[in-house]
């Protein structure tokens, strides 16, 4: 005899798979994960900054291939693989369900809780690519690539100006966020001691008002790729990183973000820690 399935009974058994403490601790693996990638390149780009980069570059391809000629790194990077699932998974769970902080089942915030279920499908698209014996194309390539492909089709300088434009908003807005220490929201601060509290929250602040400045500046070199439609001028995280260096306080300032960006990771561990990964119910 056939059984009918509703939507309401979908939406039901996604809503308890989203609720298992499994799903949970996957969520908080996916944390985790994205925090040993920015401890890698944070830690390259300091190597750059000091003169002994070797040759390695400051993105998501310079740590994986750090990660492989590790001991142990094809398990490193098959859980690497499974965390990066685990977040994209998570965060669609939070568009479908809501993010659990005030106002979490808002419109805009399962927005964008979508765009970053999107963003860690491809990073995972990516490592599962490199685990198999793919390779990886490095951000600089992956960042001028794309503007040229895009900028080749009607209405593309526009989308790629856009881009650039909301990587610049998000940078600022995650600079200002940091420092107001509204991340703080979505963490379960009642479950830190008090100087454990300010520890997490001062790694926050540095950590994510880094991530924020790199990401906003490759915004910058997006928007410019497109108003002087040159494909050339963009640059990925590693192109980034080392035109800090170019500034006239020279390398210092590279390693300076860099060791932001290692804070970044290391923040990130204490998330998959105190992250509130919980969805809101309805």
């Amino acid at each position: 005899m056939a059984t009918n399935v509703t939507s309401g009974d979908v939406r039901r058994t996604g809503r308890e798979a989203a609720g298992n403490r499994w799903f949970h601790w996957l969520s908080r693996a996916g944390l985790a994960a994205r925090g040993v990638i920015y401890v890698l390149i944070g830690s390259l780009a300091v190597q750059i900054g000091l003169g002994g980069e070797g040759g390695a570059e400051a993105d998501k391809k310079g740590a994986l291939e750090t990660v492989a000629g590790s001991p142990g790194g094809k398990v490193i990077l098959w859980l690497l693989v499974i965390g990066f699932a685990g977040l994209a998974l998570w965060r669609y769970a939070e568009a479908l369900y809501g993010q659990p902080i005030p106002e979490g089942d808002k419109a805009t915030k399962r927005l964008a809780s979508l765009a970053r279920g999107v963003f860690y499908s491809l990073v995972c698209a990516a490592v599962l690519n490199f685990t198999l014996g793919g390779g990886a194309e490095s951000s600089n390539e992956q960042s001028q690539n794309f503007t040229a492909k895009a900028m080749g089709e009607p209405g593309g300088r526009w989308l790629v100006l856009a881009i650039g434009a909301g990587f610049m908003a998000w940078g600022i807005g995650g600079i200002v966020n940091a420092l107001r220490r509204k991340f703080t929201e979505k963490l379960k601060t009642g479950q830190m001691a008090p100087r454990t509290r300010k520890v997490v929250e001062l790694l926050g602040m540095v950590g994510r008002s880094a991530r924020g400045l790199v990401f906003g500046a490759a915004g910058v070199f997006l928007a410019y790729a497109a108003i002087t439609f040159d494909p050339d001028k963009a640059k990925g995280l590693d192109g980034t990183l080392r035109t800090f260096a170019d500034t006239p306080a020279g390398p210092w300032v590279l390693v300076a973000v860099a060791i932001g960006l290692v804070t970044f990771g290391v923040y990130s561990f204490c998330e998959a820690r105190w992250r509130k990964v919980e969805t809101v119910r309805s």
